[in-house]
C-alpha cells in the first residue's frame, strides 16, 4: 500500500530563518559587551577564526549516512568566484565596516542605513538570480523599512558621522552582494560546506588585523573573551549555517526581508538582558517590521498553486 508524502520545504526553510534571526539579534548584545576591549579588525578576526574552526570540526568529524545523503565535494572552478565575493565581502569587509560604524555612529542610525540590505538584495536577486520583483515582496520589504526607521529614529541621539555612515553603506552593500553571491552554490554544495569556506575566507582576509587581536586578547577580560568565543560559534557558525540552510530553500529576496526583525528580537534581548527599556516609538517601529515581513513573505496567487501541487513519492506501508 502506498502512501502520497509532502516534503514540508517551506516549514523547514521558516525555522531555519526563525533561529538565524534569533541568533543574529544576540549577536548584537554580545558585541555591546567587548565592544570597549577589542577593536573592529581584531574582533571580525576573533569571531570569523571561532566560526570557521567550530564548523570545520562539525565538517570533517561528521559522516554521511545512507546513499541518499550528498556526499561532500571540493568546489569545482565555477564555484570559487562566488565563493571569494561571498567570503571576503559577507563575512569580511561587511564585519569589519559595521564594527568600525558603530564605534562611530549611535545604534539607531547605524540600524536605519544597514538596513537598505534587504531591500538592495531584493532588487540583486530579482535582476541577476531571475526572482522578479513580487507585488508582496516589493510592499512588503518598504514596510518593513518603515519600521527600521522608527526604530532607527527612537534611539538616535541625533548626530551622524559622515564616515560611520559611509562604513555601514559599504556593510550593507557587501552583505547583499555576499548574500546573492551566495544563493546559486548552495544548489551544488552542502550549506554546512559553503558557509565554512566563506568564513574561513573571510578570516583569512582579515588576517592583517592579528597583531591588534593578540594584543588585546592579553588585556581583556575573561567574560569579553568567552562573549567572543559565542560570537564565533552561535552566531556565526551555527547562525550562518541556518541562514544557508533556509536560503536553499525560499528566494534571496523573502529570506533577506526577514532580517528586518533583527532590530526588533535584538530590542527584546536588550531588555530582558540589559535592562533597556525600548521607547514607545521602538515597540511600533517593531510591529511595522512585523506586519511587513508577514506581507513580504506571503505568496502570491501562482505561487501558492505551484506549492500546493503535491511532490509525490511512494512509501510502502
Amino acid at each position: 500500500m502506498n502512501r502520497t508524502v509532502k516534503t514540508p520545504q517551506n516549514l523547514q526553510a521558516a525555522g531555519a530563518a526563525a533561529v538565524t534571526v534569533l541568533l543574529w539579534a544576540s549577536a548584537f548584545v554580545a558585541i555591546r559587551h567587548v565592544g570597549t576591549e577589542f577593536s573592529a579588525g581584531a574582533l571580525a578576526l576573533a569571531r570569523l577564526l571561532v566560526g570557521s574552526i567550530a564548523l570545520g570540526a562539525l565538517l570533517f568529524i561528521r559522516r554521511p549516512a545512507g546513499p541518499t545523503v550528498r556526499t561532500r565535494k571540493w568546489p569545482a572552478k565555477r564555484d570559487w568566484p562566488p565563493l571569494l565575493a561571498c567570503g571576503l565581502l559577507w563575512f569580511g569587509v561587511y564585519n569589519v565596516a559595521l564594527n568600525a560604524a558603530e564605534r562611530r555612529l549611535d545604534a539607531g542610525t547605524a540600524a536605519m542605513v544597514v538596513h537598505i540590505a534587504p531591500l538592495l538584495i531584493a532588487v540583486l536577486a530579482g535582476l541577476t538570480l531571475g526572482e522578479g520583483f513580487p507585488r508582496q515582496l516589493v510592499v512588503g520589504s518598504l514596510v518593513a523599512f518603515g519600521g527600521v526607521l522608527l526604530i532607527g529614529t527612537s534611539t538616535s541621539t541625533g548626530g551622524a558621522e559622515t564616515w560611520g555612515v559611509v562604513l555601514c553603506v559599504i556593510a550593507a552593500i557587501s552583505y547583499a552582494v555576499g548574500v546573492v553571491s551566495q544563493k546559486p552554490l548552495l544548489d551544488r554544495l552542502p550549506a554546512a560546506q559553503v558557509t565554512w569556506l566563506a568564513c574561513t575566507i573571510g578570516a583569512v582576509s582579515c588576517l592583517p588585523f592579528a597583531p591588534a587581536l593578540f594584543h588585546e586578547l592579553r588585556t581583556a577580560s575573561a567574560a569579553s573573551i568567552w562573549w567572543v568565543v559565542y560570537l564565533g560559534a552561535v552566531p556565526t557558525a551555527l547562525g550562518f549555517t541556518t541562514w544557508a540552510f533556509a536560503l536553499r530553500r525560499t528566494t534571496a529576496g523573502r529570506l533577506g526581508a526577514t532580517t528586518y526583525l533583527v532590530p526588533v528580537v535584538a530590542i527584546v534581548l536588550a531588555w530582558a538582558l540589559l535592562g533597556e527599556r525600548p521607547a514607545a516609538l521602538a515597540l511600533a517601529g517593531g510591529a511595522v517590521c512585523l506586519i511587513g515581513v508577514s506581507i513580504s513573505r506571503r505568496r502570491s496567487r501562482s505561487e501558492r498553486s505551484t506549492a500546493e501541487a503535491p511532490t509525490l513519492s511512494t512509501v510502502d506501508a
